[in-house]
């Protein structure tokens, strides 16, 4: 009895290994340039401002649920303090900025074709942002904690290669509120 079980198991696991393979071999592979990407995006921290944290067992953690999503859709953050003291990180999920410029959120960079802030972005328009501050590289700044001072050193293959990175994961729909400029 014992040994057909093992018998029946082991023709289990060796009908299986075909399917499995199928399955497995029909997962995209990622290009170097992806994987690139990938590694500067982890590198660099994209997903310390850009995916909403989670409390997890050792505290807060990135919910890589809606990883590179942005503020959250929805959640409601207090108006931002007056622009006389130093910088404050404005939201739980350490989304959401104020300082003496007004209020910012981090944007949704996934590739959601309704709410992703890059779904208009060429790869050209997205280096271009990065080189220059500005929104498209022509429009609105691009408003801190945004460090692009720092970014626009990097090399245009590593930024194409983020622009690869961002352009293949999985979107998410979330739609990022407007920022809201501080009076003068």
């Amino acid at each position: 009895m014992k040994s057909s079980r093992i018998v029946l198991l082991a023709a289990a696991v060796v009908l299986s290994a075909p399917v499995i393979a199928f399955a497995q071999s029909k997962a995209p592979a990622k290009s170097p340039q992806v994987k690139r990407g990938e590694y500067l995006v982890n590198a660099v921290g994209c997903h310390d401002c850009h995916t909403p944290m989670k409390m997890g067992a050792n505290g807060p953690e990135p919910d890589m649920t809606r990883m590179l999503s942005g503020h959250p859709q929805g959640m409601q953050v207090p108006p931002a303090p007056a622009s006389s003291g130093p910088w404050v990180v404005h939201a739980a999920p350490l989304t959401a900025w104020s300082g003496p410029w007004g209020m910012s959120y981090s944007a949704n960079l996934t590739p959601d074709p309704e709410t992703g802030v890059l779904r208009d972005f060429t790869e050209q328009q997205f280096i271009q942002a990065i080189r220059t501050g500005k929104h498209q590289g022509q429009g609105r700044p691009i408003l801190p904690p945004m460090p692009w001072p720092a970014f626009k050193n990097m090399t245009d293959g590593d930024l194409k290669a983020i622009f690869a990175y961002l352009r293949q994961i999985p979107p998410v729909k979330n739609k990022v509120p407007d920022p809201v400029m501080a009076a003068h």
